[in-house]
């Protein structure tokens, strides 16, 4: 198959997340990025694309003149698909400008800044008929989708509790909140209702209901800023019930002093207990009731593993997989899904499962705000 070709908004110089999709892009070895507009900035734009080594011509000063300029191309060198790579609160005006040009869009977590934003963008996707691909990264690690065959799969039995958390450090104090990064995560006319919840809480969610097969149906949850003179939640808490009647924790921090990115997950089943840590992400532990410990590792030679699993191994065992892989995944089977061929087990996260994740948002920002009350979140999967 010919690389399928796509174009970048956001991510130029200075941004962390575009070049890791852009790596992640070409190892996934089925993707070309052909053009781009890099940043609100026309210079800084214009000097990304140059630094990429893409032609003055789609390295374009803005959003919209990239979208305009790419449609305008004859179909066999035009991008065919959009990544979108910006800050929050642009991800749905983007979205939503580039379904209606015609084009699919790969966007990243969480789908957008406002329940209102992403219901417009749903509704967009639903009127052009558009493909709509979210990065929920941490699914598309194998350990991972091994562990949603073992749960999900009902081979260790019911659900009985879950507790993942999704600990960092680097805004454990007032002055840490500087930087292109910082900023934007820290600004709710940028990054929208939520801080921490929706920039690693939303992650922690998404791997419960990927890992379960079970949506979260109602929580209880306590957020705060916990570095005075922040406006959005740095740091929080819920407990949750699954629909299947398992109960869980989840804990999304950014203060936790010393933690670098502390995404963990254990599901304790009828049978055993599954745990899987993303620092040490080739490491799935399965802790049966009555039966010795069991360690499951990624590996192209490993016959044990489960086609979804194996399907997005690399590498022989023994060599570490890890975040630029999962994007990878991410990027491979979105490729596929834009030549008309989506994997039935497919990486990326769904329009319905990024809306899944804005509503958790939205229901644990209710709770917070009453008290900690227990709240319904629409089961919408």
């Amino acid at each position: 198959m010919r690389p399928v070709r796509y174009a970048m908004v956001g991510g130029g110089e200075g941004a962390f997340i575009g070049p890791v999709h852009r790596t992640a892009a070409a190892i996934a070895g089925n993707c070309q990025l052909v053009a781009g507009a890099f940043s609100r900035d026309p210079a800084r734009a214009a000097r990304s694309g140059e630094a990429l080594g893409l032609p003055a011509e789609r390295s374009y000063p803005s959003w919209s003149a990239l979208l305009d300029g790419e449609r305008d191309l004859p179909a066999d060198e035009r991008a065919e698909f959009i990544a979108i790579v910006t800050p929050n609160h642009l991800h749905a005006p983007v979205a939503i400008a580039a379904l209606e040009a015609g084009f699919p869009v790969l966007t990243d977590k969480p789908l957008t800044d406002t329940i209102a934003a992403a219901e417009s963008f749903a509704n967009a996707a639903d009127r052009t008929g558009g493909l709509v691909g979210v990065t929920h990264t941490y699914a598309a690690y194998p350990m991972v989708r091994q562990a949603r065959e073992l749960v999900a799969g009902n081979r260790l039995g019911a659900v009985r509790r879950v507790a993942v958390r999704y600990t960092q450090g680097w805004l454990a104090r007032a002055e840490d909140a500087v930087g292109k990064q910082a900023e934007w995560r820290l600004d709710p006319a940028r990054s929208g209702l939520a801080g921490a919840f929706g920039d690693i809480g939303t992650h922690a969610f998404n791997l419960v209901e990927t890992i379960t097969g079970d949506p979260i149906t109602r929580l209880s949850a306590e957020l705060r800023a916990a570095v005075p003179g922040r406006t959005l939640d740095d740091d929080g808490a819920a407990m949750f019930h699954l629909a299947g009647g398992g109960r869980g924790t989840l804990i999304a921090s950014q203060v936790c002093a010393g933690d670098a990115n502390g995404l963990a997950i254990s599901i304790w089943c009828e049978e055993a207990g599954v745990h899987w840590a993303q620092e040490n992400p080739n490491v799935l532990r399965v802790a049966r009731r009555n039966g010795p410990e069991e360690i499951w590792t990624p590996g192209a030679d490993r016959g044990y593993l489960d086609p979804p699993a194996m399907r997005v191994t690399r590498t022989p065992s023994g060599h570490p997989e890890g975040y630029l892989e999962a994007f990878a995944n991410i990027y491979h089977d979105f490729a596929l899904a834009v030549r008309g061929r989506p994997p039935e087990d497919r990486c990326y996260a769904s329009l319905a499962e990024g809306m899944r994740s804005m509503r958790f948002i939205a229901a644990a920002h209710r709770s917070s705000a009453d008290n900690a009350r227990w709240v319904e979140l629409e089961n919408d999967a």
